[in-house]
């Protein structure tokens, strides 16, 4: 990774900070299968949160490369695709599926009475 991308990668401001607690985001049906959503927390950040055949999985919404919004990739299975260059990454887990050590973070999802939780 180059400088700018490791500082693009340091300076992430929507990145949310890790509080330990669970937030409502949702519906279930709010976001459809295959599809990503951008979630914006009350506490600032955001998330994308993706509805996979698999289950619901959050990531940072924030594309180390050049900071595009993950949550407005392509998602094709578990992946997802940057729209501004192609970078990949594994919804389920954040890992960079296309250039190492550019991994984003993951977050965990609760799904509780149709209401779908992050644990931020």
């Amino acid at each position: 990774m180059s400088t700018a991308e490791t500082s693009a990668q340091a300076t992430n401001t929507h990145r949310p900070q890790r509080e330990g607690r669970l937030v409502t985001v949702g519906r279930v049906e709010d976001v459809p299968p295959g599809r990503g959503a951008t979630i914006e927390l009350a506490a600032g950040g955001e998330l994308a949160l993706f509805h996979t055949n698999t289950g619901f999985y959050a990531i940072e919404n924030f594309c180390p490369h050049r900071g595009a919004a993950l949550a407005d990739g392509a998602l094709d299975a578990c992946a997802v695709e940057c729209a501004l260059h192609g970078w990949r990454f594994d919804v389920r887990t954040g890992a960079c599926l296309t250039h190492t050590g550019a991994d984003v973070e993951r977050y965990e999802v609760i799904i509780e009475k149709g209401e779908i939780k992050i644990l931020v």
